[in-house]
């Protein structure tokens, strides 16, 4: 299997020192040579979402999100859960996208990962129904629950936790397969 899998990456947080986006990108560390990602870091700049603006192809910055979209094989979600709910800007994000095909049948790995002993248990599950709506392939196994994140990695953003290095390992390897 060498095949060259395309994934986007998206962390549902904008803390430029987010734990989210530090275990994204030690996910990414993990994944095999032949999986190529590529860390969407337009959250931020999307509008807020307008029925009324989603016109034609929509804004800018929604259309290169589409087209990040359509250009991949899977997609790679790690988030943290604000208000014990998914954080606005990844939903806001994915409102952009309900109008669209974007995400329909696309392998999608779902982590949530919290400094909580629940591990952002609530913001997962909305998450997950939200990806469902819009037609996302939620991956068998590509889905985990992280409490105590802060705990699982080092100042450097390496996991540090043996037993979460080989469940990450094995939810990239489901990803993976699911793409072929």
């Amino acid at each position: 299997m060498n095949k060259e899998i395309k994934i986007l990456a998206i962390s549902g947080s904008l803390r430029q020192n987010s734990s989210n986006t530090s275990l994204m990108k030690a996910v990414i560390g993990l994944a095999p040579e032949n999986m190529k990602f590529t860390i969407y870091g337009g959250l931020g700049d999307l509008p807020h979402f307008n029925p009324d603006m989603d016109i034609d192809e929509g804004p800018v910055p929604v259309r290169e999100l589409r087209a990040l979209l359509e250009e991949t094989d899977g997609v790679l979600i790690c988030t943290p859960e604000y208000g014990n709910g998914v954080p606005g800007v990844l939903k806001n994000a994915l409102d952009w996208l309900v109008s669209t095909t974007a995400f329909m049948n696309k392998p999608t790995a779902v982590i949530s990962a919290s400094p909580t002993p629940m591990g952002g248990d609530k913001a997962h599950a909305s998450l997950l129904l939200t990806l469902k709506m819009i037609n996302a392939d939620i991956v068998e196994g590509g889905t985990l629950i992280i409490p105590h994140i802060t705990l699982k990695l080092n100042k450097e953003g390496m996991i540090t936790d043996s037993p979460l290095k080989q469940e990450l390992i094995t939810a990239l390897q489901s990803l993976e397969q699911a793409c072929y």
